[in-house]
């Protein structure tokens, strides 16, 4: 596997960590959110989730021909996920929280229909299923936000 490939569909390494690879990629994408100047606006977000996943699509094939069916090696999926769900976060510290826990656990969890997207073929069911789950996340955040401002 190329070293451009490798670095990019693992995350940046962080499916390589041998304990909650997910977990990790996910944190990194929160990283980069917040420390990358103007990363939180729609023009920007937007764009990036959109590339992310079209290169995502395309490399998560090629992992999957390397190590199997949706490989935990694999987390750029987990970084338009987290994406996803921080569209609508309020910049504070409890909410990004909220967020990345609710992300993590529908991520896991995988509600109807993410668990069927993860069957889909190759990349696009890799990353189809964490932009679903991405999706319910920033429907949650939403309605919590809704809520409480």
């Amino acid at each position: 596997m190329k070293k451009f490939v490798k670095i990019a569909g693992s995350g940046l390494f962080t499916g390589y960590f041998p304990y909650a690879p997910g977990t990790i990629g996910s944190i990194l994408a929160l990283i980069i959110y917040l420390i990358v100047p103007g990363f939180t606006q729609f023009y920007i977000i937007i764009p990036l989730i959109i590339i992310t996943f079209l290169l995502g699509v395309n490399l998560g094939s090629k992992f999957e021909a390397v190590y199997g069916k949706d490989p935990k090696q694999f987390t750029l999926d987990e970084f338009v996920g987290t994406w996803i769900a921080l569209l609508l976060t309020p910049n504070s510290f409890w909410w990004l929280l909220f967020s990345l826990i609710v992300w993590r656990i529908l991520d896991i969890l995988k509600p109807y229909p993410a668990n069927k997207m993860e069957n889909l073929n190759g990349g696009f069911g890799i990353m189809m299923d964490d932009v679903v789950s991405g999706m319910y996340s920033l429907i949650i955040i939403f309605i919590f936000k809704f809520i409480i401002y």
